[in-house]
């Protein structure tokens, strides 16, 4: 299947924000989603993504990884940041079954898969976040038509979750972290198809 690459419009300098899904959205959802261009909604959408126990749970500034599991890839249905007692929450959330692996690590700067500029993350540091296999819009149901960049009052350490990419069935996203390198640790979840990003505020 060919990869589909499109890059929105560039700001001064050297930055851009890519996403190649964006001509594959209906014309209304890309407007939409442009012309609001990050959402803000109360905390606690993520009550429902995992434990709500505060830390300590096991957490470092190392690489998380996880295998793929399950059946065949999703694709991503939505995008969302919550606050928590000692840590803020990221949740990207797909319709499986499958569930993709997971790559999060710390980067020194956002740079966008397959376009190579650099995109633009609110933070003091920058966890990159890499699920694969991701399936692309037209072969799955349903696909994530919010916007790039989300973000919610109340957030310790978190400043936003930018979705960057789909590229050869890489998803690629961003997390903008205030600080410095804050612990965290990822996970999955099932019914519905999830991969968690915790980040502790101590």
């Amino acid at each position: 299947m060919a990869s589909i690459i499109t890059c929105i419009a560039q700001k001064p300098a050297t930055k851009s924000r890519h996403n190649p899904w964006r001509n594959s959205r209906p014309r209304s959802a890309r407007a939409g989603a442009a012309a609001s261009g990050t959402a803000s909604t109360p905390p606690g959408d993520t009550t429902d993504d995992g434990a709500d126990d505060p830390p300590p749970f096991v957490a470092n500034t190392e690489p998380d990884t996880g295998e793929a599991t399950g059946g065949s890839p999703g694709t991503l249905v939505d995008l969302r940041v919550g606050a928590h007692g000692g840590f803020d929450r990221v949740v990207l959330e797909l319709n499986g079954p499958g569930l993709p692996g997971w790559n999060v690590r710390y980067v020194d700067e956002a740079v966008g898969d397959a376009s190579g500029l650099t995109v633009d993350v609110e933070g003091d540091a920058i966890l990159e976040v890499t699920l694969f296999p991701v399936a692309y819009p037209e072969d799955a149901t349903g696909f994530y038509d919010g916007p790039d960049t989300v973000s919610v009052a109340g957030t310790e350490v978190v400043t936003e979750a930018v979705f960057s990419s789909l590229f050869e069935g890489y998803l690629q996203a961003f997390v903008g972290v205030d600080g410095g390198q804050h612990p965290f640790r990822a996970y999955s979840l099932t019914d519905p198809a999830r991969i968690v990003v915790e980040v502790r505020t101590d």
